[in-house]
């Protein structure tokens, strides 16, 4: 069963050090948790579904400027089959998504130095999309910042360790919907599904699906409990914890209803270099920028535009 860690006990000082054990084990043992008494308001929960819900309903002639694979910093919409699983040659997913950002302007010092994933947010012309938006991004950052406070105490890390990682963090709200029928003729796929980041953190619309495999190879479904968060490793956090925490493999099945969802990838600043911490054992992974790292899985997983199209 999948563990419920209550925030609360975090942010109120009630039971810092219990949180964080908590955190650890669920890190340790399936890399994935719910959280509760996260601090999100309600209100902003179910304004985020509304507003990606009128984005994804919008013609896909609205939609096709703000192609991601125009963006030099990963923001932007991706159709129908534009991601990708297993790899360049791998399955299109029948699904869309819209990236969302660190939103700088084009004249910011990072972006005319040409800082990687540095650059401005794309919007479609949705009303209140980008003010909500905007509040779902700073709520989330700030919440997995306080999680990664969690990280450091499980770990034994010195106070604020992870502070310079995640200052201005390469962190992306990834909006995606999936109609009903997309893959009436597809069967569930066995192939996983990684994260590429620190921490991953996903609000559902209510319609349920994800799936995380177990270390004995089973496959087990992830419930959609109301006003919580699912919380899922990332593959950068089990560099960092030498294989300590395990990047949680999931699949997503296909829904009876269509499904939104809304899930904020937390990734570090692009030059923070991602090694094995010491006293973790011998390193199972190379030092990697957290930049370079990004961009090989981004390029293993978005089908190229095609000619004509760029």
């Amino acid at each position: 069963m999948i563990q419920i860690l209550d925030h609360h006990d975090l942010i109120s000082g009630k039971d810092p050090g219990g949180f964080a054990t908590q955190l650890g084990q669920a890190c340790r043992t399936e890399g994935v948790f719910q959280l509760k008494d996260h601090g999100i308001p309600r209100g902003l929960l179910r304004d985020v579904i509304a507003a990606a819900e009128e984005f994804f309903a919008l013609p896909e002639e609205d939609k096709a400027p703000l192609d991601i694979r125009h963006s030099s910093c990963n923001r932007g919409w991706a159709g129908m089959g534009v991601e990708r699983l297993g790899g360049p040659d791998g399955t299109p997913l029948s699904k869309e998504s819209f990236s969302i950002g660190l939103d700088l302007r084009p004249d910011d010092p990072r972006v005319l130095a040409g800082e990687p994933f540095r650059g401005p947010n794309v919007w479609p012309d949705c009303d209140q999309f980008r003010d909500v938006m905007r509040d779902y991004y700073k709520e989330m950052l700030s919440l997995g910042r306080s999680l990664m406070r969690a990280v450091e105490s499980d770990l034994d890390l010195p106070k604020d360790f992870f502070k310079p990682h995640f200052s201005e963090p390469n962190a992306t709200l990834r909006l995606s919907h999936t109609p009903a029928d997309a893959w009436h003729h597809e069967a569930p796929s066995d192939l996983p599904q990684f994260d590429y980041g620190a921490l991953t953190l996903v609000l559902s619309d209510g319609e349920a699906g994800l799936q995380v495999k177990n270390r004995s190879g089973r496959w087990y479904d992830i419930p959609d409990t109301p006003d919580t968060l699912t919380v899922l490793v990332g593959e950068e956090l089990m560099r960092w914890s030498n294989d300590l925490y395990r990047a949680a493999p999931h699949r997503v099945l296909p829904p009876v209803q269509p499904r939104t969802l809304a899930a904020f990838y937390l990734d570090p600043n692009p030059e923070s270099v991602i090694a094995p911490l010491p006293g973790l054992g011998a390193p199972q992974y190379p030092p990697v920028r957290a930049a370079d790292y990004l961009r090989v899985r981004l390029a293993q997983t978005y089908m190229p535009l095609a000619s004509g199209q760029g």
